[in-house]
């Protein structure tokens, strides 16, 4: 199924509680979009999770949904709350409460990308980031919801996989050694978006692929992983940021040859991501 906001990919037969999304993948760059900028292609691109969506392209085939953004992050992020408008960019938005995601430029309609790089050439009104809202944002998180809902009705538990990538540069200095690079950074809030079992199988599939993997440190979830990770209820939320140095090169934007090894692994991982029981692994716990 197809629109403009997402694109979703059904498996035959569902079989998995596990839910898959990118909501930064999206490279639908609109000619309004384009014509409001003064940034070249590449730059208003270094905001984007480029290729995320392909690299996890195995969950249908594993029984499992992958939901991916169409619209690139400069144009909606998907991951902010639909209220968090930019005064210093929509005319008409009053300063309230400081939040620091909205004060540095990054809210629901951005007005930087990567660098702190100012997107449009003067502000937008506010009906004009409303409509994007709403004909972007809204019909991405109702279908997200959707799916995570009718896995809980099938399997009693549902678990959101939301994948990322992150800047080589953001984990560069956080290695405990410093001959291992940061391959993969899980965001659980810290425990608050998803139960310790759930987390911890999730670490152990990246882990026996091959991949060197930190939990919260810098990328410890945002909104998606705040809004759905509800552990008490039985819907998990896992956020998955994937080093771009792995499979890409970061200036150019294009896969380099590691891409298709990256790819290999990460059809494995998704494999073994699909077969995730967070009510098993629950019940496992309370036993031992």
């Amino acid at each position: 199924m197809s629109q403009s906001s997402y694109v979703l990919k059904h498996p035959d037969a569902l079989s998995s509680e596990v839910v898959f999304a990118s909501p930064h993948s999206g490279r639908d760059y609109r000619p309004d979009f384009l014509g409001n900028t003064d940034l070249d292609a590449n730059t208003l691109r270094s905001s984007e999770d480029a290729f995320v969506d392909m690299l996890f392209d195995a969950a249908p085939s594993a029984g499992a949904p992958l939901l991916c953004a169409q619209s690139p992050r400069a144009y909606v992020d998907l991951n902010r709350s639909a209220e968090e408008l930019d005064p210093a960019l929509i005319r008409g938005v009053p300063r309230g409460v400081h939040n620091p995601r909205v004060a540095s430029g990054l809210g629901v309609i951005p007005r930087v990308v990567s660098g702190g790089r100012t997107i449009y050439r003067g502000k937008m009104d506010r009906d004009v980031a409303l409509d994007r809202i709403e004909a972007i944002w809204r019909p991405y998180h109702r279908v997200l919801q959707s799916l995570l809902d009718h896995a809980h009705e099938e399997f009693g538990q549902s678990i959101l996989i939301d994948c990322h990538s992150m800047p080589s540069e953001a984990v560069a200095s956080t290695s405990r050694d410093r001959r291992k690079m940061v391959d993969v950074v899980l965001g659980d809030r810290f425990g608050a978006s998803a139960s310790d079992a759930v987390v911890r199988q999730i670490e152990t599939v990246f882990q026996n692929a091959g991949f060197e993997v930190h939990r919260n440190t810098p990328f410890a979830g945002a909104y998606v992983t705040q809004h759905y990770g509800r552990p008490s209820r039985g819907q998990h939320a896992v956020q998955i940021e994937l080093n771009r140095a792995l499979y890409m090169n970061e200036d150019s934007i294009t896969p380099h040859d590691g891409f298709a090894d990256v790819h290999r692994r990460l059809q494995k991982v998704t494999n073994e991501l699909a077969r995730i029981r967070a009510a098993s692994l629950a019940g496992h716990l309370a036993a031992e």
